[in-house]
């Protein structure tokens, strides 16, 4: 079961992580910087069933250049806070089936709560594991659908994602937000090649006014290829290191509609993420 708690919280395997991310740009000066950490506990209330409870607690520094045309006096930071449950069912043969469900707080959160900071979430997957056979090549399938009520986005996104074992120190994954190449020196130390998606959205509680436009919202999405490091101080407890450069950088003002109202940054950077799991 502890297995597959890692589909409930976007595609982790994690019960505990502490990390610290930072995408620099000395190019224009502005920066992001982020501390996220994050738990899960997983409850079994009978055979083969499972509840998992969850929760996620970001920080994220935003850095700006002085001369924006608008105040960044409450743009020092945004939050996101996150409780969530989940539930999940083993069959008898290589299928789990999962759901779950989440509440977030996404905000820069400069005077008291607002609708627009709530954000609601609910995911549904369905899970074939072979990681375990003896016979044939271990692999592991996941497919879903997550919907959320992120402004202007209306529509549920698809999950899917591919891990395969094809060979002793080899693996893959294949899918989003990461897909992977990764080897095995031994037991304690791996690197990878990665190609993978990171993000950030929170609500403005002011709101901006630029241009005679109004922003709702400010947001980051980047696309990025980097090698990352992971060391195994036991089994299950490991430390990891990731270096990589944006492929796309996409840091904007919107309003509720995902109209763009202005680009803070779009050119590409380096991206440096590390931190410590207590892993399944």
């Amino acid at each position: 079961m502890l297995g597959f708690s890692q589909q409930l919280m976007a595609q982790t395997s994690d019960l505990f992580r502490a990390e610290y991310l930072n995408v620099p740009n000395n190019n224009t000066g502005n920066s992001v910087s982020r501390f996220r950490t994050l738990f899960q506990l997983p409850l079994e209330f009978k055979k083969d069933n499972f509840i998992i409870i969850g929760g996620e607690y970001r920080y994220t520094k935003l850095d700006l250049q002085d001369d924006l045309p608008f105040s960044i006096d409450d743009l020092n930071a945004v939050q996101r806070i996150e409780g969530s449950l989940g539930y999940l069912h083993k069959t008898q043969g290589d299928w789990y089936y999962a759901a779950k469900a989440a509440v977030r707080l996404q905000s820069n959160f400069e005077t008291k709560l607002r609708s627009d900071d709530y954000i609601y979430a609910a995911n549904v997957f369905f899970i074939r594991d072979r990681t375990k056979r003896k016979d044939g090549i271990p692999d592991r399938l996941i497919m879903g659908l997550e919907y959320t009520t992120t402004p202007g986005r209306n529509f549920p996104l698809p999950i899917l994602n591919y891990y395969r074992e094809f060979h002793p120190d080899w693996t893959y994954t294949l899918g989003v937000p990461k897909t992977n190449l990764r080897y095995k020196f031994d037991k304690t130390n791996h690197v990878q090649a990665f190609l993978t998606l990171d993000n950030f959205f929170a609500n403005i509680q002011g709101n901006k006014e630029v241009n005679g436009k109004i922003a709702e919202n400010i947001s980051m999405t980047t696309v990025l290829a980097g090698l990352g490091y992971e060391h195994y101080f036991t089994d299950h407890i490991m430390y990891y290191g990731y270096a990589a450069y944006t492929i796309s950088n996409d840091f904007r003002l919107r309003n509720n509609k995902r109209d763009d109202i202005y680009t803070i940054e779009e050119k590409n950077t380096l991206y440096f993420r590390t931190g410590i799991k207590f892993k399944i």
